[in-house]
């Protein structure tokens, strides 16, 4: 499995990707998720993909490669949609070739692309392209995307990033998620590509591969959930049964007459306290024989 995020805001684009891949816990793969199609001053796209490695690997083949019917191609389509659409047609083209034999297979045809970056005096965009070949795109409504392993590193995501978020901080919240998610899922690992860019730049603005030694995700590692847990300590403990008057830190007060739903005892079940000594002198009886 993997975990990739990208982030569409003001001031540019974030990238990042891990480079596990596994078939199981004892075949387990680093290939890298991200590619990038670059063409300094004309345009800048990143591709990242999640899901079936040999799929992923053919579709990155055919969007460098092919030139359809009508010329176009990823180098010279004049807009980021237009790019998205050959995406789509490649995972397509794909499906038709390679989906019958998998299923044969029992394997399912299984792939998830974000395509994202800048052609010309066109506004960086972002896109989230689907198995089928259909896609989506990032708005100011939601500036970011994410595919495989996404729930572990979504809250952070969801409270901090906005379309006026830093571009450096948005590579931070970036990295955070991603530490989120190597801790909770194994599918994920080491090391990883993080793409920084400028907007208006036309080129890789800032790249750099991360590995368990480089500094800066190591203090992101280690202190991220100390903060967290300083956080945590600092809140104050829920006050329960509270009286009317009191306005702070209440979960319940004595004038609130909620009631759990509890399930009716069986008739056959002995009911409360009052059965408890019998059982235990049965209990107890049956010691005593097993004695003699």
């Amino acid at each position: 499995m993997t975990y990739c995020v990208a982030i569409r805001i003001n001031e540019g684009l974030v990238f990042l990707s891990d480079s596990r891949t596994n078939a199981g816990v004892d075949q387990v793969g680093t290939f890298r998720k991200m590619s990038v199609f670059e063409n300094p001053g004309d345009r800048m796209l990143v591709m990242m993909t999640a899901g079936n490695l040999s799929i992923s690997q053919a579709i990155r083949q055919i969007v460098a490669e092919h030139v359809d019917a009508d010329g176009r191609s990823i180098w010279n389509v004049s807009s980021m949609y237009e790019a998205a659409r050959i995406v789509g047609d490649a995972v397509r083209a794909v499906h038709q070739r390679e989906a019958k034999a998998l299923a044969d297979s029992g394997i399912d045809f299984n792939v998830s692309i974000i395509l994202g970056g800048q052609i010309g005096t066109e506004r960086c965009r972002l896109f989230q392209v689907y198995s089928a070949g259909n896609f989506i795109e990032s708005h100011d409504e939601n500036t970011y995307f994410q595919i495989g392993e996404a729930k572990y590193g979504k809250p952070i995501l969801d409270r901090v990033i906005n379309p006026a978020t830093r571009l450096d901080e948005a590579a931070k919240c970036a990295l955070i998620s991603m530490d989120s998610t190597l801790r909770s899922n194994i599918s994920v690992g080491l090391p990883l590509d993080l793409l920084v860019y400028e907007t208006d730049k036309l080129a890789v603005t800032r790249f750099v591969t991360i590995d368990e030694k480089n500094q800066y995700f190591r203090m992101i590692r280690d202190t991220w959930g100390e903060q967290l847990k300083r956080v945590f300590e600092g809140m104050d403990d829920p006050v329960w049964n509270a009286a009317p008057d009191i306005t702070t830190n209440v979960l319940s007060s004595n004038n609130m007459h909620s009631k759990p739903v509890r399930v009716a005892i069986p008739g056959h079940i002995s009911r409360g306290s009052q059965d408890v000594a019998p059982l235990q002198s049965l209990a107890q009886q049956a010691g005593d024989e097993r004695q003699y």
